[in-house]
């Protein structure tokens, strides 16, 4: 479920609400548009109670949200899960472990320089964030007896840090990734009085504060590196209005036919392409092409792929010139759909002919960027293929090499509840896409 924040309009001041997925700010009033930039995750603040002391603003306990799609691959399979939680990052004795449902029950705000109040240091990695939601997830097990394969360590990015997961954590699963992940912070205000501290909203008596003895409780002022920046959506190559909706990472310029996605500090321009629909077209979605080689697995070409993977079918001569590239959905989905996707228009890419495209008014936003596309494609792998004994036991060891990312429009008719992809047979239902903008 998405968090509602409360935003003002950096050009006329007037009070927006917005999801935690958004990353364009669109004015109704004024009708600006910008993009939102942070150095780091988005910070939050649960509003505290009115009746709090003005002359003693509040201190602030920071919460950890992760929400997203967990991968996990052993031998038995592949397992997943969508995690929504939100822990505690701060170990003090009578917090809250964890907000409930607070943060979608209440309207937040954006942590802002005159956020009136001092906020404690976080004290929990992301990294433990991420390994109690993988404990949650169910376990496929095996009664096969096989050679046990060393797991590496994995590279996770949380905002702008990355996190080391250690062999010692992984539990021998040969593979684990996070796909379409939020992670940003909330804060929960807290009321220091002479004796007691309190729960900032509710006033509820958390705990003594001698038992917070030799606790560090003075907190720190807001950090300038914490400070929401705003892009104006403009074309950089011609000055043209950019189109897209809110929770959009890629805008499209109707007038150059150009595609820019949000970047650290700037709009950095993307390769993209269409597949030529008809006039039973009703829809675009986007994929990401990651066209790749994996030497670990000696595939190079479609054709490779085909053989290492063992699909019932054989490979047509042409194939062995065509480049591997899987095809990554570039919008979020439930983790059993997107790999269905994935894996269908993988193996039926050689029925798509991309091509030098011109926006059209409706193409679906795109709100999975190309650096997950790039990590979705092990567990892409993993799904596609018929022999697991043949590819399993490698991923540890795949590693990517002359990477491209193109996004590739292709078009979709409106079988009434769902939506179809006439040259790989890709299905979907309506409700399900709808879902995936709120993961």
């Amino acid at each position: 479920m998405d968090i509602r924040i409360e935003q003002e309009c950096p050009q006329c001041g007037a009070q927006i609400t917005l999801t935690e997925s958004d990353r364009l700010l669109s004015c109704p009033y004024c009708g600006v548009k910008s993009f939102m930039q942070s150095a780091g995750a988005f910070r939050y603040v649960i509003p505290p109670s009115s009746r709090i002391d003005v002359s003693a603003p509040p201190l602030y306990a920071p919460y950890l949200r992760f929400k997203g799609n967990v991968f996990l691959v052993n031998e038995a399979g592949i397992t997943y899960k969508v995690m929504d939680t939100t822990r505690q990052g701060y170990e003090l004795t009578g917090l809250p472990p964890s907000l409930g449902v607070r943060p979608q029950a209440m309207h937040l705000k954006r942590l802002l320089p005159t956020t009136s109040g001092r906020y404690l240091r976080l004290t929990t990695k992301a990294r433990v964030i991420l390994e109690k939601a993988v404990r949650l997830l169910p376990r496929r097990e095996t009664h096969t007896m096989r050679e046990k394969v060393e797991p590496e360590k994995d590279m996770i990015y949380i905002g702008s840090r990355m996190e080391t997961i250690s062999n010692a954590d992984r539990d021998h699963f040969l593979h684990r990734a996070f796909i379409g992940e939020t992670v940003s912070f909330v804060y929960l205000p807290l009321e220091l009085t002479d004796t007691d501290i309190l729960d900032g909203v509710t006033g509820t008596r958390l705990l003594p504060l001698e038992k917070a003895a030799g606790v560090p409780l003075r907190g720190a002022p807001f950090n300038p590196r914490w400070q929401v920046g705003f892009m104006p959506t403009l074309c950089p190559r011609c000055g043209w209005s950019l189109d897209g909706e809110g929770d959009c990472l890629v805008m499209t310029c109707s007038n150059c036919d150009t595609a820019w996605a949000l970047g650290q500090r700037d709009l950095k321009q993307i390769a993209w392409q269409m597949v030529a629909g008809d006039r039973g077209t009703a829809l675009y979605l986007g994929f990401w092409k990651i066209s790749a080689h994996i030497p670990a697995l000696d595939i190079y070409s479609f054709a490779d792929f085909i053989q290492r993977t063992n699909q019932p079918m054989v490979a047509k001569p042409q194939w062995h010139e065509r480049v591997m590239s899987y095809w990554i959905p570039a919008f979020k989905l439930r983790p059993k759909i997107f790999l269905r996707t994935g894996r269908q228009t993988t193996l039926g890419q050689w029925r798509l002919k991309p091509e030098d495209g011109h926006v059209v008014p409706n193409l679906y936003p795109v709100t999975l960027p190309a650096s997950e596309a790039k990590q979705s494609v092990k567990v892409i792998l993993a799904a596609s293929t018929a022999s697991r004994k043949k590819i399993f036991p490698f991923l540890p060891e795949v590693r990517l090499q002359d990477v491209t990312a193109t996004l590739v429009f292709l078009p979709f008719v409106d079988k009434g509840h769902d939506w179809y992809q006439p040259h790989t047979g890709t299905a979907m239902s309506k409700n399900v896409l709808r879902f995936g903008r709120s993961l």
